[in-house]
């Protein structure tokens, strides 16, 4: 292969000594000084002196390698000549080199005194073409911006490529003076097209040139800081020699004479009184204006701040306790009798550590104004914090102090805020903390709601123990399956069940109404709901486990109170007496159309129709499935926005059915020809959990049998492969919902049986509970024994004995 370089025809040899190159890449084009200090390169150098100056020039994949193996070497280099060699002091050449020519290796010889190679040259591909020349264009644009940017590369350089002669030798040019990474420019070289060369160009430029910027704009931040702070320390010095030409001198060894009073009046550990005085003694010593000053002084602060000795009395008298509790909430009895406990052992054991307890049940039930009557009823500080949404683990335990405007975390502030170190301090919405980069703040919780260990709780701002074993701590959570186990495991667990239409009844009697007319301003002012207003009302405007929707009905008819009474004050009515009385007529015109009328059950039995009951965070509610059966292949649909664990649940007693086919007098052979479709309804809410079991079965076999099940019957349970049910959760949620849309007969497991001593009569009245252990026995219940079992046929087994197979 020939080349021409400055009128000068080159031939290129094919087999040439190579020379690795350890951190290094040559390009054609160029002329590049190297220093040659191991043996073997030294070798390869001499070889191409005697010959014709001709050297192969390859990269080393690893530049620490000292005795690279011929694997260790890139296959694509340059062609170079060598045009100056200059022996140095220490023994090492200094060699002068022209890049000519991209080749690729062939093979390596087999020299052991130098590598040599034997290459095959690449020719230089340009093809002229206007996409060539504005390519072209940008690279050298995006150069010349890289090169204005980066202190490391003379401008000269935007010289040499104006001398450039085409696309191949500009893009040779502009990668050898790129301050990349090897492997970078290496990948520019082994690219052969000058077109993939300069997109590869101009892309790695567009990302140094963001770098270079963003360096830049680094240090021009990093200077105005300086100048900012150097000018505030000018201005210091000045403001202190006016004051001193006023006599106005303002003597900072006063503020470290104050820390040191504060100090000895300060109740605390050892330990925290050591470190505060030791912070005191290096901030006497500080310049009083000095960064270092500010943040020694917040420090002490919060030290000085914490109740670290202080504690407030609790209430003793159990009576009083008792109804202060009672009148803030109606019900919640287990809640209520666990504080009574802890006020008991608090008046025999003085040194009881205080429980962690946490509060699950769906929204508006009164978990977190339950925590804060608590601390009425026990006369302690109050502190809430919400947890939802928490993301950092320093919310918890605090900032390093090295990080400027750092704080101690939520429990140290609330206690500051409390002035003592035993109020009750409730951490809502626990089941609702995240996590990510910045940490996760539910492990960091693990030290300070865990009795054996929050005595010495560290925060990372005061690296200092604070003892938190005083400290009530209550959460609160919709459900524990947002709350990671070992958390749920230092913290006693209480439900707060769905209220009743009858507890919802007494609480808008006893304490909505009351509390609405209060904040109002409706306290002389008579307002009459009767129970038939206010049952209406319940029904057929909210429909929940809580009362908040219920309390801002009532809101909306004592607006209408308000209205009125304004109205007439300013004389657009004529005077009445102050006596409203509300309808059920008036809560209709008021609230507008009924939002939820009668019920979503059938009354009429149908073919394929079960109603389950399910639980969720907002309450219980009645689940109907409906299946359909058509000519098909044996293809199982399931639909409804259904869970994993349901729809297992469906494919298992399918296979219940499917295995006791002749008992239920439906032909197995049938299966094969036969498609069934289960379908829940409201299938935009999606729908999971094990429960609903038995209800699918029972809709399943109806559907199979064209054999109704019982009408207005519910029912829930997990059911096996051998036909046994299985509890279930949320067993109250679910009898009130069963209640509430006119269910009579509910089939709940026989394992469930021990619950009902929980629940008052306002729960299960009105409503026959018929308790199952197998599905045989639910499905005589669902279908009233009009669906008719065969017993299976006595069978021999291979011995001759006979013996008839378990019917469940």
């Amino acid at each position: 292969m020939k080349i021409i370089r400055k009128d000068e025809e080159i031939v290129i040899r094919t087999k040439l000594p190579a020379l690795p190159l350890r951190d290094m890449v040559i390009f054609p084009y160029t002329i590049y000084p190297l220093l040659i200090g191991r043996q073997f390169t030294i070798n390869a150098l001499q070889e191409a002196m005697m010959l014709d100056k001709q050297v192969f020039l390859c990269a080393q994949k690893s530049p620490e390698e000292e005795k690279p193996k011929r694997s260790d070497l890139y296959s694509v280099g340059v062609v170079a000549r060598v045009l100056q060699v200059m022996k140095l002091p220490n023994g090492t050449l200094k060699a002068l080199v022209e890049g000519l020519v991209r080749a690729k290796v062939v093979s390596f010889g087999k020299s052991t005194q130098f590598f040599s190679a034997k290459i095959e040259p690449i020719e230089p591909q340009t093809v002229p073409s206007r996409k060539l020349e504005a390519l072209s264009r940008s690279v050298s644009d995006a150069f010349a911006e890289y090169v204005r940017l980066n202190r490391r590369i003379p401008d000269e350089a935007i010289g040499s490529i104006s001398a450039a002669e085409g696309a191949d030798h500009l893009a040779d040019v502009i990668s050898s003076q790129a301050l990349v990474r090897l492997g970078a420019k290496q990948r520019l070289l082994e690219a052969f097209d000058p077109r993939k060369r300069l997109a590869e160009l101009s892309k790695l430029l567009a990302s140094e040139i963001e770098i270079l910027k963003l360096e830049r704009k680094i240090d021009s931040s990093v200077r105005e800081s300086l100048t900012q702070s150097q000018r505030e320390s000018y201005l210091q010095q000045q403001l202190k020699a006016i004051r001193e030409e006023l006599g106005q001198i303002d003597d900072p060894s006063s503020d470290v004479d104050e820390l040191f009073t504060k100090l000895a009046s300060l109740k605390a550990p050892a330990e925290a009184k050591s470190r505060a005085e030791e912070e005191v003694r290096k901030l006497s010593r500080m310049h009083p204006y000095s960064a270092e000053a500010a943040v020694a002084r917040g420090y002490l602060d919060w030290i000085f701040a914490l109740p670290w000795e202080s504690l407030t009395k609790d209430r003793g008298n159990f009576d009083e306790v008792e109804r202060l509790l009672n009148e803030d909430h109606y019900g919640l009895e287990k809640p209520k009798r666990r504080i009574l406990e802890h006020l008991a052992v608090l008046k025999i054991s003085q040194n009881v550590r205080g429980p962690i307890l946490c509060f699950v049940g769906p929204p508006g039930v009164g978990k977190t104004s339950l925590g804060k009557s608590i601390a009425r009823a026990l006369d302690r500080k109050f502190i809430r914090a919400s947890l939802g949404g928490t993301h950092d683990e320093a919310e918890i335990r605090g900032h390093r102090r090295t990080y400027i405007g750092s704080l101690p975390g939520r429990i140290l502030q609330g206690l500051k805020k409390a002035g003592s170190r035993n109020p009750v301090f409730l951490l809502d919405e626990i089941d609702k903390i995240g996590a990510d980069f910045r940490g996760d703040p539910a492990s960091a919780l693990l030290e300070a709601l865990d009795p054996e260990q929050n005595k010495t709780f560290s925060d990372n701002y005061l690296e200092l123990d604070f003892d938190l074993s005083q400290t009530l701590f209550i959460t609160t959570a919709n459900s524990i399956a947002g709350i990671p186990h070992p958390l749920l495991d230092r913290m006693e667990v209480i439900r707060l069940s769905g209220y009743s239409e009858y507890e919802k009844l007494e609480i808008a009697k006893t304490f909505l109404i009351p509390k609405l007319t209060e904040e109002m301003g409706l306290s002389d002012v008579k307002i009459d709901i009767s129970d038939k207003t206010l049952g209406y009302l319940l029904r057929h405007y909210t429909r929940e486990a809580g009362v908040r929707e219920a309390e801002r009905k009532l809101n909306m008819l004592f607006r209408q109170v308000a209205t009125k009474l304004a109205r007439r004050k300013s004389g657009k009515a004529s005077k009445s007496s102050r006596i409203f009385k509300f309808s059920v007529n008036d809560v209709k015109k008021i609230l507008g159309p009924e939002r939820f009328v009668g019920s979503e059950v059938k009354e009429a039995p149908e073919p394929g129709y079960a109603v389950g009951l399910a639980w969720t965070e907002l309450g219980g509610q009645t689940l109907p499935v409906e299946v359909t059966t058509m000519v098909g292949a044996g293809k199982l649909t399931l639909t409804g926005k259904l869970g994993d664990v349901m729809k297992e649940s469906a494919i298992a007693g399918l296979s219940y059915i499917r295995s006791h086919a002749e008992e239920f007098g439906i032909n197995p052979k049938s299966f094969s020809e036969t498609d069934i479709h289960v379908h829940v309804p409201q299938g935009a809410v999606p729908k999971d959990g094990p429960s609903a079991g038995i209800t699918i079965v029972v809709a399943i076999l109806s559907a199979l049998t064209k054999t109704p099940a019982k009408a207005l019957v519910a029912m829930t349970g997990e059911v096996t492969l051998t036909g046994d049910v299985l509890a279930i959760g949320g067993l109250k949620e679910k009898l009130l919902a069963a209640k509430r849309d006119g269910i009579r007969t509910v089939l709940l497991p026989e394992k469930n049986r021990k619950d009902l001593s929980e629940f008052s009569s306002e729960v299960t009245g009105g409503l026959k509970l018929r308790f199952v252990r197998t599905l045989e026995q639910a499905i005589r219940h669902a279908f009233d024994d009009k669906l008719q079992f065969r017993r299976r046929r006595q069978t021999k087994n291979t011995s001759g004995a006979t013996h008839t197979p378990r019917v469940n």
